[in-house]
């Protein structure tokens, strides 16, 4: 049965269940991004809407928190937190494609969205969203989004750059069912070529039990 019902919702009702989804989910996991031959290590904590990433050599521990009305990126210092500066989160995470606005979830919040249809993303029926970017302080202008309609999972999520390039491409490879919850297992992320759209490079992120 569909979380939604007919006719279509808006793209702000589909981005609040999404976003609802996300702050729900009770996670203690290890991870990885693997890029060719490089592998990172990570731990995955998250207790409701609070999210720990820890990488080890050298230390670094991000938290994420998702809130009703903007996320928020910190890194875990010493002495507390801190806020990870804007001008940095375009940086890439340890020479992968991810950069750390990736993790952040920042186009969920971005007032300016529509519905486009439906389009089926491995098997799985979605609604198709294109969301605007309202300053230059991202490294997208507009993101498409593919929400799983039945779960409100993201399946597929495609960056364009102030050039109306697609520049990053994310897509769900395999989910798994972890206690009877169904987590992701593997994700792919491309980085293309402006206007020739030839992948560059390709990140997995991938968790484990």
């Amino acid at each position: 049965m569909s979380i939604f019902s007919e006719p279509p919702p808006s793209a702000k009702d589909i981005l609040a269940s999404v976003r609802m989804m996300e702050s729900r989910q009770q996670i203690d996991l290890q991870g990885q991004l693997r890029q060719d031959n490089v592998v990172v290590p990570f731990h995955l904590v998250q207790n409701g809407p609070l999210i720990r990433y820890s990488f080890a050599s050298p230390d670094e521990i991000l938290q994420l928190r998702l809130g009703e009305n903007s996320s928020r990126l910190d890194l875990v210092t010493g002495s507390g937190t801190e806020q990870f500066e804007a001008s940095n989160l375009k940086q890439k995470i340890r020479g992968t494609c991810v950069t750390y606005e990736d993790l952040a979830f920042k186009f969920l919040y971005w007032p300016t969205a529509r519905v486009l249809g439906e389009e089926n993303v491995r098997t799985r029926n979605c609604w198709k969203l294109q969301l605007r970017a309202p300053s230059r302080e991202s490294q997208y202008s507009n993101v498409l989004l593919w929400v799983d309609k039945a779960s409100g999972a993201l399946m597929r999520m495609e960056g364009y750059d102030w050039n109306a390039q697609l520049v990053k491409r994310f897509e769900v490879v395999s989910a798994q069912k972890i206690e009877g919850r169904w987590f992701l297992k593997q994700m792919r992320i491309e980085e293309l070529q402006p206007s020739t759209n030839h992948v560059q490079s390709r990140t997995y992120l991938e968790i484990k039990r």
